[in-house]
């Protein structure tokens, strides 16, 4: 049937002579039954294939039904959608990929540090920090001890030498040698992006100077143990009940998420214990950040931990060889030393203090530094000074009104409205002399005892630099029960002065004064950039006890409310 069906296709067509199908053998023919499909081109297509083709004829150029189909105009719309938003993911991945490289705050085990201050070792500069010298940083490479080596600057702080290292702060002038406050800064801005413990330190005799109230934009939202420090500098009597009461609610004032807060004193080992169980606690193999400002006293505590942890882990007990350096100098330790104080993971790192401008350290020069860290046990200076028999003989019946107070040459307090028994009491280094003299006598004074007993500035080269009292603030301090103290005075990074309105101690004789009145009157001055704080009077002493008052709290904030340890 195949070979009639070709045949009567093929009967119609002339063909030539001599083509003979005589001999044609059938058998030799592969026949398929599947049909197959001929197309055939006509004359005007070969014109036509000269030009592109429009995508209409495209789709019109072959029969209905064969071919593969086209995409519609959804499609394509649905095709262009899919590969923006797989862009979109990959623009996203590349993003995330480079965030996380630069949210790194670990020491650069490339560059070796200086186990006492971290800044990177360097034989170039010798006045730099991290310089030593060639011939012992060859050896010590050779054999890797890079880690064991302490800068030349640190020998000679650890003798006592007051060598500044931190430019751009009032008093210290800049240099080669110098790093600046803002590029120890910037060493942590990326703790915020780690998964980290902060071990907050607050130097509690310059409690509102040392707190660092933006703390929140160096450590984010990691927790935070709030540790206070040199609570044995405080006068004797004082009870550690107020105290702890009162800075706990200091601390919520400024709405802080802190875990705990613990009364501490590197030098006696008070409260370290309960310091090294917290962080032991909280840790849960995130590495731990000691942090605080400028000389608050970030390496001495350290020391202490360390001896406190060596008592049951061997990795403390091993990083006390090489622990951070001691210095009065602000800005001792320029760059984050990783210690290996944990057994079981994690790392301790003392970071950089943070240098804040609005202390008294950033204004007076380096050789007056150890001026203003206090040694010994506070004790409170009052005036008026009562005699004997009770009387305030010294003063004119109306108190100190019309008197100015001068704290060493970095303050002066002039009294313009207080009640005759008004008393001011100063807490803060033993070394700055206090001198009282009439407020119209005042600038002469100062003029002609600036550096010699208005101290510091010390020397008369040292005068010739500085700027003055330059900020004046005038506070009015309102008080309801003039029995107990109204306030605090604090000035940044020196103490503070508490305002009693009416002492028991004082009797004025001839008192004709009109007791009306429920405000002081002070006018406080003080270097430039320093900061003054107004705040709720500190219970120290024995008298702290008796007159301060507990709030009473609801159970939701008895619930929030920080713990404080002692």
């Amino acid at each position: 049937m195949a070979l009639k069906t070709i045949s009567t296709f093929l009967s119609p067509l002339s063909l030539p002579n001599h083509h003979n199908f005589s001999n044609f053998n059938t058998k030799s023919l592969n026949i398929y039954r599947i049909p197959t499909l001929v197309s055939c081109k006509s004359t005007q297509s070969q014109t036509q294939s000269q030009f592109p083709l429009s995508e209409t004829q495209l789709l019109s150029s072959e029969p209905d039904g064969t071919g593969a189909a086209a995409p519609t105009r959804g499609d394509r719309f649905l095709e262009r959608q899919q590969a923006d938003e797989a862009a979109k993911l990959v623009i996203k991945e590349i993003r995330k990929s480079k965030k996380k490289k630069k949210k790194v705050l670990k020491v650069n085990t490339l560059v070796a540090s200086c186990y006492g201050c971290g800044a990177p070792l360097q034989t170039s500069e010798l006045d730099a920090p991290g310089y030593v010298d060639t011939d012992a940083y060859e050896l010590k490479k050779k054999h890797h001890q890079l880690r064991t080596v302490l800068c030349g600057r640190c020998r000679l702080l650890s003798h006592g030498q007051m060598i500044t290292a931190v430019g751009g702060n009032g008093g210290y002038p800049g240099g080669k040698q110098f790093v600046s406050a803002d590029e120890l800064r910037e060493k942590l801005s990326n703790l915020r992006h780690e998964k980290a413990l902060i071990v907050k330190l607050v130097d509690i005799t310059d409690f509102n100077g040392s707190f660092l109230s933006r703390v929140r934009d160096l450590t984010g939202a990691n927790p935070i143990i709030l540790v206070v420090t040199k609570v044995d500098l405080l006068p004797k009597g004082t009870d550690f009940n107020c105290v702890g009461d009162w800075v706990v609610e200091a601390t919520t004032k400024k709405k802080l998420n802190v875990l705990s807060v613990h009364l501490t004193s590197s030098k006696s080992l008070v409260g370290i214990a309960g310091v090294a169980s917290e962080i032991q606690k909280e840790k849960k193999g995130r590495d731990v950040y000691i942090l605080g400002s400028a000389n608050v006293g970030k390496s001495a505590f350290i020391s202490a931990l360390l001896k406190m942890m060596a008592q049951r882990d061997p990795a403390a007990a091993a990083a006390q060889k090489y622990k951070p350096i001691q210095s009065a100098v602000p800005g001792t330790t320029l760059g984050p030393i990783q210690i290996d104080a944990f057994l079981g993971g994690g790392k301790l790192f003392d970071t950089p203090g943070v240098h804040l401008h609005h202390r008294q350290a950033a204004v007076v020069h380096s050789e007056d530094l150890p001026v203003l860290a206090p040694q010994s046990r506070l004790r409170g200076q009052s005036f008026p000074v009562a005699s004997k028999n009770g009387m305030a003989g010294k003063f004119n019946p109306i108190g100190l009104k019309g008197f100015s107070i001068f704290w060493g040459g970095l303050v002066r307090i002039d009294v313009l409205q207080v009640l005759p028994e008004t008393c001011l009491t100063f807490y803060g280094p033993k070394r700055l002399q206090i001198h009282v003299v009439p407020t119209d006598k005042a600038d002469e004074f100062y003029k002609k005892e600036l550096g010699v007993k208005l101290t510091p500035p010390t020397g008369k080269d040292k005068v010739d630099e500085w700027r003055g009292l330059e900020t004046m603030q005038q506070l009015k301090i309102k008080f309801e029960d003039p029995e107990r103290p109204a306030s605090d005075v604090a000035i940044s990074g020196l103490g503070w002065i508490a305002v009693e309105p009416k002492r028991k101690s004082l009797r004025i004789s001839d008192n004709n004064f009109a007791e009306t009145i429920k405000e002081l009157h002070l006018t406080v001055r003080v270097p430039g950039p320093v900061e003054i704080f107004v705040r709720p009077p500190f219970p120290v002493g024995k008298a702290g006890a008796e007159w301060y008052q507990y709030r009473e709290l609801t159970a939701k904030e008895e619930e929030v409310r920080s713990k404080w340890y002692f």
